[in-house]
């Protein structure tokens, strides 16, 4: 069944406020979400019928993201060889991990008061992981029994830099880094 023109015209609306909101979001945290909605190109209606409140709007950019993230690792295993998939996933979450980092402040002032929600599980980001991990142990290209949460504190220092500044030279670094220490010890090497 073929979406109807509205249904695509009210999803693309939808995918330009959450782009808008992001760079917006990032830049200010308190940016009136009327200034969100004009940048968008949409009336405050659309804007508040998609989200109802800036809490909404927040806790959906980051699981929006989120998702692209950890989508991406299947898409990339089916198109690269394990170790070269593991590779460019751990740029994609780089680039991730600078989103949330521009974010922080709004996704603290959103969870951080009482009674507010609850930040999203990072499950689908470990879920991703631990499929990118298990094609290389399978292929031999990492040693085995690293775990999608040994992998994730490996890479913790991604939230130490300063998405503000030249990230990524140190992010490549650092990835370098871990991805050697994952193929030392592994069969294939």
């Amino acid at each position: 069944m073929k979406d109807s023109p509205r249904r695509s015209d009210a999803q693309r609306n939808r995918e330009r406020i959450l782009e808008v909101a992001l760079a917006e979001l990032s830049r200010c945290p308190d940016v009136p979400l009327s200034a969100i909605a004009r940048k968008a190109g949409v009336g405050q209606g659309t804007f508040y019928r998609n989200f109802p409140n800036r809490e909404a709007l927040v806790l959906e950019i980051y699981r929006h993201e989120m998702g692209h993230v950890a989508d991406s690792a299947a898409q990339l295993l089916d198109t690269r060889p394990p170790a070269q998939a593991l590779r460019a996933w751990m740029d994609r979450l780089s680039e991730f991990a600078m989103t949330k980092a521009g974010l922080a402040d709004a996704i603290r002032q959103v969870t951080g008061a009482p009674g507010g929600p609850a930040k999203p599980a990072h499950t689908p980001v470990t879920d991703a992981a631990a499929l990118l991990l298990r094609a290389n142990e399978e292929a031999g290209t990492i040693r085995p029994g690293v775990t999608a949460d040994d992998f994730l504190l490996a890479i913790a220092g991604l939230w130490q830099l300063d998405p503000r500044e030249d990230w990524r030279p140190r992010a490549t670094r650092l990835l370098d880094l871990v991805m050697d220490g994952l193929r030392r010890g592994a069969p294939e090497g």
